[in-house]
C-alpha cells in the first residue's frame, strides 16, 4: 500500500502541478488578449521587475567560499543568487513601505 501511494501519489501530484501551472499561465493570457491594455500593463510590470533585478544583480557580490566550490557554485551563480536575494529584500521593503503609507493615508482621510 505504501509503495502504491508513494509512487502513484507522486505522479498524481506532478500531473496536478503541471495542470495548475498551465492554467495559471494560459488562462490570464487568454483573458489579456481580450483586453490588450491589460497586456501592456503586465508588460510594464515585468519590465519594472527586470529593472529591479538588474539593479540588484549589479550591486550583488560574487564571493565564492570553499564550501560553495565544493557544491559546484561558481562566481556567476553566486552573483545570480545574491541578485535574487537583494531583489527580494528590495521588493519586501517597498511592499512594507507601501502598506504603511496606505494605512496612514486611509486613517488621515
Amino acid at each position: 500500500m505504501e509503495v502504491f501511494v508513494s509512487e502513484f501519489g507522486l505522479y498524481l501530484s506532478y500531473l496536478m502541478f503541471a495542470i495548475a501551472l498551465l492554467a495559471a499561465i494560459v488562462l490570464p493570457l487568454i483573458k489579456a488578449f481580450d483586453e490588450p491594455k491589460q497586456l501592456v500593463k503586465a508588460g510594464i510590470a515585468l519590465g519594472g521587475l527586470l529593472v529591479v533585478f538588474l539593479i540588484s544583480w549589479a550591486i550583488a557580490g560574487n564571493e565564492v567560499t570553499t564550501m560553495y566550490t565544493e557544491k559546484g557554485v561558481g562566481e556567476g551563480l553566486s552573483k545570480m543568487v545574491g541578485g535574487v536575494l537583494t531583489m527580494m529584500y528590495l521588493l519586501m521593503g517597498i511592499a512594507i513601505v507601501a502598506i504603511i503609507y496606505t494605512e496612514v493615508h486611509k486613517s488621515v482621510k
